[in-house]
Parts: structure tokens; C-alpha cells; sequence
């Protein structure tokens, strides 16, 4: 029995977890479309084109598929379902509407919650405590078509960004494999999604990492788990030096003014609602160090937070899934 043609739109771990799924399940994957990668992006993830490549998959990664001429090829390939795991595109409804057993796309929160770019860092950065997988129908709507299927993940008080990335990668392989045989025999389960539980975040810029020292320490410590390592990081700066903090804990006592160093060993910095005791920071261009053995340079009484005289030109480098 032949299985059902499928063209597989992916990119990152996400990607190539469910891509590796729909091999072992022996699906009939006729293409993959993804990215080649950023040579200005941190490539921390695994690489989709390499693992189709490896078992024979056609692979493209055109700048859009959503020009005729691409349209035109997808159309050839005659695929009866179209999975988009974290490709970073768009696609068309012209192309959404080729399989006649639907399209498909697996998003990293809880929707209809957190629809938008990068759901996971947005979770953690605004203090979460669960997320999930979404398996969803697609539609003119980025993120607003019919569930399938979900899974949720719980987010830890000190978990960063990349530790629960690697639950809803887990996830999201989970809930593929407990729908594929269902999507392939054209009768996937289907639930409306709940506008009024709806939020929507787009896409995070390196210059998002700045810290504003007047909010609460608890909110600057979600930023910085937000977007520590292999994210681009949460800064601030002193005399027009910038200073990325990779680590922290939020204590909720401590007064002083806001970005205020209150002690050195350790690092205590004063915020809107508390202080933060900061582990581990860098200068920009320099090594990351502990910040507990006070060879970091600051002093009792310095005020971060000091804007930079000309900022550099942000770069877009870690919006992911739509």
C-alpha cells in the first residue's frame, strides 16, 4: 500500500525530530524545504537537510517557495499532506490549499496561547509555568487553525529558554507520532481554537536582551534565562561598554537605586523591586567569568545601565517557528 505523498517544510531541532519521526514511521516524504543556515546566526541545532539528504529526501531551501515557479514544483510533487515543523517562513494559501488531506504545522506553546515567533522565550521570559507542543491545521492565520493535538511541558522557576526548548522538541515529536496514522487516513481529530484565550508575540531582536533596571528583579531574572546561552544574552551597559549577564538569582530583599552595584562579592545589583545577585557575566569582546571572585571590574556605588552613545544595527537572529 502506497502512503499518502508528503511534503515536509522544517528547520531546527523541532524539524528534524519530526522529520526523523515521519522516516521511522516509513512515511512516504517526497521533499523537504528548509533554510540553509545564517552564516551570522549561532548554529546550536541539528541540521534538517542533513538528515533528509542522509536517507535519500529531495531538499530545497529557497529564499521563498511562495513564487509561481515554486508554487509550480509543489504542485508537481502531488503531495496529499504538507507538515511545516519551525520553518521560518511563511507559506501560501495557494500552496496550504495543493494536499487533499491538509496542512499541518507543529507550534512550540499551548495555543492558542503564545502564537507568534519564538513562543518558548517568550514563555520563560514572562514567568510561565507550562508550555507545550501544538500540532495544528494551517490557515491564512499564522497559528490559527484547528488543534489536532497537544502536549504540555512544564517550566521549572530556574529553567532557561533552552532547557524547556528541549521538552516541547520532545513534545512535539510525541504528539506527531500519536497523529500520524490518523492524518494519513484523512481523519485527524479537530478542535476550534478559543479566540478569547488568544495572545500573539512577535519576533525578539538582540537589542530585547537590554535590561531595564527599574522592573522588578524577578523580571529581569526571567529575561535572563529568556535568553542566555545559545541565545544572544541580556545586557546592559556602564560608560558605553556593554555587559551581557548570562546568570543570576533574584533576592527580593536589598534597596537601592535601580541598576545601583550594592555589593561586589558577590555581585548584587539593586533593580525596581529587589536586587539580583549576578553568577556569571561578560564584557563584550571579553570572557565570560564568574562574578563572585570580583574580578569583573565594577565597584560599590557604579550605576549600570548607562544607554550605549550609538547602538549598533539589531540583527533578527533567533526568530524561529511561525
Amino acid at each position: 500500500m502506497t502512503r499518502p505523498a508528503t511534503v515536509v517544510f522544517a528547520y531546527h531541532d523541532v524539524g528534524y525530530e519530526c522529520l526523523q519521526a515521519l522516516i521511522g514511521n516509513g512515511s512516504n516524504v517526497v521533499a523537504v524545504f528548509t533554510h540553509d543556515d545564517d552564516p551570522a546566526e549561532k548554529i546550536w541545532f541539528k541540521s534538517v537537510s542533513a538528515l533528509a539528504r542522509e536517507h535519500g529526501i529531495p531538499v530545497h531551501a529557497p529564499a521563498s517557495v511562495n513564487t509561481p515557479g515554486w508554487i509550480n514544483r509543489i504542485r508537481e510533487l502531488r503531495p496529499q499532506i504538507l507538515f511545516s515543523f519551525y520553518y521560518r517562513n511563511l507559506i501560501c494559501q495557494e500552496i496550504l490549499d495543493i494536499p487533499a488531506l491538509g496542512a499541518f504545522n507543529m507550534h512550540g506553546s499551548l495555543l492558542p496561547r503564545y502564537r507568534g515567533r519564538v513562543p518558548v522565550n517568550w514563555a520563560v521570559l514572562n514567568g510561565e509555568t507550562h508550555t507545550g507542543a501544538t500540532l495544528h491545521v494551517m490557515v491564512k492565520r499564522p497559528d490559527a487553525g484547528d488543534i489536532v493535538d497537544q502536549e504540555e511541558v512544564l517550566i521549572g522557576p530556574a529553567d532557561t529558554a533552552l532547557q524547556v526548548f528541549g521538552r516541547v522538541t520532545a513534545a512535539a515529536r510525541q504528539v506527531l507520532v500519536r497523529q500520524i496514522d490518523a492524518i494519513e487516513a484523512g481523519r485527524p481529530p479537530r478542535r476550534v481554537q478559543d479566540e478569547a484565550m488568544a495572545s500573539y508575540f512577535g519576533g525578539r531582536r538582540p537589542e530585547d536582551g537590554r535590561i531595564d533596571w527599574t522592573q522588578p528583579a524577578q523580571r529581569i531574572y526571567n529575561l535572563i534565562r529568556a535568553v542566555t546561552h545559545p541565545y544572544p544574552g541580556a545586557f546592559t551597559e556602564l560608560d558605553g561598554r556593554r555587559l551581557y549577564l548570562w546568570r543570576a538569582v533574584p533576592r527580593l530583599e536589598g534597596t537601592g537605586i535601580p541598576g545601583e552595584v550594592l555589593s561586589t562579592e558577590p555581585l548584587i545589583v539593586a533593580t525596581g523591586s529587589g536586587c539580583l545577585d549576578v553568577i556569571t557575566l561578560q564584557w563584550q569582546n571579553g570572557a565570560e567569568q564568574a562574578a563572585a571572585d570580583g574580578q569583573h571590574g565594577l565597584r560599590r556605588g557604579l550605576r549600570l545601565g548607562v544607554a550605549l552613545a550609538a547602538p549598533g544595527q539589531s540583527v533578527q537572529i533567533f526568530s524561529t517557528e511561525t
